[in-house]
């Protein structure tokens, strides 16, 4: 054989691994339906090298319009750094444009592994650039949403990502999570694919314009989709730490023999009510979980089950809203619309609140006569009486102490793991909805 004989064979042969890898990716990642991230369905699910499936390892509700970012973020880098639940050979982001007024441009977004927890620099190697429809710039309009294109890279399970966008242009007001319990970071110009945090100098409590992260997982079922107010979103465990009962529920999930192997997604909002949508006096509130359920819970990716905890914010700010009906006829109908998703729901009873500020003995009254019908099992699929896991037994209506975060509503670190190990894996399995 010649040399360029040989040469042409050996090009010849490279063009087809180009062509098997591109075809690999293509079966792993190819295209995504919906801005939800709905679930994914490979060309050739029977193919070994794309077995797999997208499912969600993190999430955060759009929760309001950030106060004083009517040009949004211009020039600017944010670089949002986030906890994966499940790990996965690839990934794609979602992001939100939902309380902007103007479109929102995006020219570069990426994704990287934090070189350390709540770390703006990237780890070694682990920089991508993500794309867009095949294009590295996108403009999502005002109310609207995207889905990245997939990007192939190992994303560890129990880790944190640095997801970066640049805008070059005003757009605003900027879609926000307030209480992220996390630090990301911002810096000025293009720095989207620094691998070095050097030029991220300002710090955030917020998550901007990111909603979901998901990954391509040949290991994990599913995702199970928590929604509700601040005790879900985890308002008083410690920043940076992981520390709110999801993260707890995810750590149960990937180690506990015969778990459920489920991403989860958290989809708290802080305020959050069942039957009212925040309001000009409470932005940052969110819409109610009734108006909320489909685009925050039902639709994401993978979604196999479904944890609802509310219902004490109607109470505290709508005394017209203290009737235990009217508060169980909201969750019954949380249930139906999961139901004509093929979907289950477990509920919590309202947990305790003594010696908070907002506290009286006729709300309470209340409290406790949602959740006697809500034991009686004719309001979720499933219950999960977090009232009895973090109550004070020597006085019940109040939370243990050790339970307590200080202002006796929210839980500590401790009450959240108390709450994530009193659910039941085994009613996260069951897929066929009860006859309620």
């Amino acid at each position: 054989m010649n040399k360029s004989v040989g040469y042409a064979l050996l090009a010849g042969l490279a063009a087809v691994v180009v062509l098997i890898s591109t075809a690999i990716f293509v079966g792993f990642g190819g295209g995504h339906d919906g801005l939800a991230g709905g679930p994914h369905k490979p060309r050739n699910p029977a193919a070994p090298a794309v077995s797999g499936q997208w499912v969600g390892t993190w999430s955060a509700a759009a929760a309001a319009a950030e106060p004083g970012t009517l040009d949004g973020y211009a020039g600017m880098s944010i670089r949002n750094v986030v906890h994966t639940s499940v790990g996965g050979a690839g990934a794609r982001i979602q992001l939100s444009n939902l309380y902007g007024t103007r479109p929102l441009s995006v020219s570069h977004a990426s994704l990287a592994v934090a070189s350390a927890p709540s770390n703006p620099t990237a780890a070694a190697g682990t920089m991508r650039r993500l794309t867009f429809g095949g294009k590295p710039a996108v403009a999502i309009p005002a109310g609207g949403a995207v889905t990245s294109d997939p990007v192939r890279l190992k994303i560890p399970a129990n880790a944190d990502l640095l997801v970066t966008t640049y805008s070059p242009s005003p757009a605003g007001p900027a879609t926000y999570h307030p209480y992220a319990r996390q630090t990301s970071y911002l810096a000025r110009g293009d720095r989207t694919e620094d691998a070095t945090g050097a030029a991220y100098t300002e710090q955030s409590p917020y998550w901007r314009y990111l909603t979901g992260l998901d990954v391509w997982s040949t290991e994990a079922q599913g995702t199970v989709v928590a929604i509700g107010d601040s005790i879900t979103d985890g308002i008083t465990s410690t920043a940076g730490a992981n520390h709110r009962w999801t993260d707890f529920l995810a750590e149960r999930l990937r180690d506990e023999p015969g778990a459920p192997r489920y991403g989860v997604l958290n989809q708290g909002i802080s305020g959050n009510r069942l039957l009212v949508n925040g309001s000009r006096f409470s932005p940052n509130n969110g819409p109610s979980v009734i108006s909320r359920l489909d685009r925050d819970a039902l639709s994401r990716t993978g979604v196999k089950a479904v944890v609802v905890e509310i219902g004490l914010n109607d109470l505290f700010k709508s005394p017209r809203q203290w009737d235990p009906q009217k508060i169980v006829a909201g969750m019954r109908s949380l249930v139906r619309e999961a139901h004509a998703r093929g979907l289950r729901v477990t509920g919590s009873t309202l947990t305790p609140f003594g010696g908070h500020r907002g506290y009286s003995t006729r709300m309470n009254q209340v409290r406790e006569q949602v959740n006697r019908i809500i034991r009686s099992g004719s309001v979720y699929d499933e219950v999960v009486d977090w009232d009895r896991t973090l109550r004070d037994p020597a006085a019940p209506e109040r939370l243990r102490p050790v339970y307590d975060s200080g202002d006796h509503l929210h839980p500590s670190d401790e009450g959240y793991r108390a709450m994530a190990y009193a659910l039941n894996l085994d009613h996260l399995k069951r897929s066929a909805p009860a006859q309620l």
